[in-house]
């Protein structure tokens, strides 16, 4: 298949493109080149693509796509409250805009990355199903919920998308985020000695590998209509809905010498809650997610140390808003964060 992967040069597109590319399809990108200097290690070596700002796309540049994998977002809990305006405008309405033009287009297959922090704040105790209420809490979950919404009132006989509501990511990647939760608690651990926990550690997180998810995008990009179209999707595994406390229990055990320290100083979490992936494994027998949040932290530790990570570029090049504020600081960026020039190393 022609598949073309927006955010090619971000966190989860930079782990997914080499995947999709194995998988035998003729990759093309699409970036605005915000995170693409997030680097640590080698430079991953990105697939042909376009370098625009997702507002901008046109009808031209979609043609002769058979799909689109929709990754590109603002995707930072923070951010999106700092700037509402922006992740809708971008998160919801550039998104709604770009399956538009891609089914005008001829695009037939449309998946699009969605996230669990749709369930947000979660009165139960179950595990929670995609046909769960949708409780967000935050601009950038309620952006998502808008999305799915608006695509599925697009679909028709030759348009099929689909929503992939991903468990909170974790992994190394070669562009690398810092500001998700096991691996911000890796990387304090490593750097300090110290992991460090500011709720009272009681709030449920589902997590899953930044490659499980890029396995499950190259599964249902292959699987058949019926099995798949106008679906949601939960990616992820039930061994890795885990506490806080937990993640960072595992954390502990991987970065040798480091403590655990839970201060509570911001309370419990309101978003809190466990999911069920069975449906995922129902609709595609042949996947399943194979990292665990043990071996994940292992991982991390060990790229850290690999790679020299250092304290600076934890707090201000692999966290996304002080990314974006010394970018715009700097003048690379403008204050709709359209970025005036491609970001270095």
């Amino acid at each position: 298949m022609r598949v073309l992967l927006t955010g090619h040069q971000g966190y989860l597109g930079t782990v997914m493109a080499p995947v999709l590319q194995a998988a035998g399809h003729q990759v093309h990108g699409l970036d605005s080149g915000l995170f693409a200097g997030c680097l640590l290690g080698p430079d991953p070596e990105d697939p042909p693509g376009y370098l625009i700002d997702l507002r901008d796309v046109t009808l031209r540049l979609l043609a002769g796509f058979d799909a689109v994998v929709h990754l590109a977002a603002l995707s930072n809990d923070p951010l999106g409250s700092l700037a509402p305006d922006l992740t809708y405008d971008i998160n919801h309405r550039a998104s709604v805009r770009l399956a538009r033009l891609a089914r005008d287009a001829g695009v037939r297959r449309f998946l699009y990355a969605s996230t669990c922090s749709v369930y947000g704040a979660s009165s139960s105790a179950d595990l929670l199903d995609e046909d769960a209420p949708l409780r967000p809490v935050t601009p950038y979950a309620e952006s998502k919920v808008r999305v799915e919404d608006d695509l599925l009132e697009l679909a028709d006989g030759d348009f099929s998308p689909v929503f992939m509501r991903n468990a909170t990511a974790f992994g190394f990647s070669p562009r690398l985020r810092a500001d998700i939760v096991l691996n911000n608690l890796v990387a304090h651990a490593c750097l300090t000695g110290q992991v460090r926990v500011l709720s009272d550690g009681t709030p449920w997180r589902p997590l899953v590998h930044a490659a499980d998810i890029a396995d499950a995008f190259a599964a249902v990009l292959v699987a058949p209509r019926d099995a798949v179209h106008t679906r949601a999707f939960n990616v992820g595994t039930e061994l890795n809905n885990l506490t806080v406390a937990e993640i960072a229990g595992e954390v502990v055990a991987a970065v040798p010498g480091s403590n655990l320290l839970i201060t509570g100083e911001n309370g419990a979490d309101p978003r809190s809650y466990r999911v069920d992936f069975a449906r995922i494994r129902a609709a595609l027998p042949a996947y399943a997610a194979r990292w665990t949040v043990k071996a994940g932290a292992v991982e991390l530790a060990e790229a850290y140390e690999r790679y020299g990570l250092t304290r600076r570029d934890f707090e201000r090049r692999f966290t996304r808003l002080a990314w974006l504020s010394d970018r715009a600081a700097a003048g690379d960026i403008d204050g709709e964060l359209r970025p005036h020039v491609v970001a270095s190393r």
